[in-house]
């Protein structure tokens, strides 16, 4: 039988209490590992931003999330792993319930001007039906009987 590759999205943030370069080499570390028993799709590379409240006593942090394909053993020896890394301050691991590998990122509407107006126009033409389809009542048939 044949295993299953579920797709999953690990996203860690390293401390940078060594340097912006310490984060990098730590982020290398955890990426390539995946990559070695993983079927990478997507990596991104936040980069350092503000966390939302203080983590031992630092403000800022070097964000990555990186999309992967496995069969499911991975990620639970991954996040295990970035458990015990000192550098990773925090981490998650969640299994996507969509095939990441199938899913692909919408660019960005060249023209600016006929973008507003394509997504208007939709928007006018459904809200007329939307309000007349709560004002009809459902049809009941009635038989008489003589």
């Amino acid at each position: 039988m044949e295993k299953v590759n579920n797709s999953y999205e690990s996203m860690f943030v390293v401390s940078l209490a060594n340097g912006e370069e310490a984060a990098k080499v730590t982020v290398n570390k955890f990426t390539t590992l995946i990559a070695a028993n993983a079927e990478v799709i997507r990596v991104d590379e936040w980069g350092k931003r503000r966390l939302a409240y203080p983590i031992e006593d630092m403000n800022e942090g070097y964000y990555t999330v990186v999309t992967f394909k496995n069969d499911g053993e991975f990620p639970v020896e991954l996040q295990r792993l970035m458990n015990i890394d000192e550098t990773v301050i925090r981490s998650m691991t969640i299994k996507l319930e969509y095939d990441a590998a199938k899913v692909t990122v919408a660019a960005p509407a060249a023209d600016e001007e006929t973008a507003p107006e394509e997504e208007a126009a939709p928007a006018e033409e459904t809200a007329p039906a939307e309000e007349a389809a709560p004002a009809e009542e459902p049809a009941t048939e009635t038989t008489e009987e003589a």
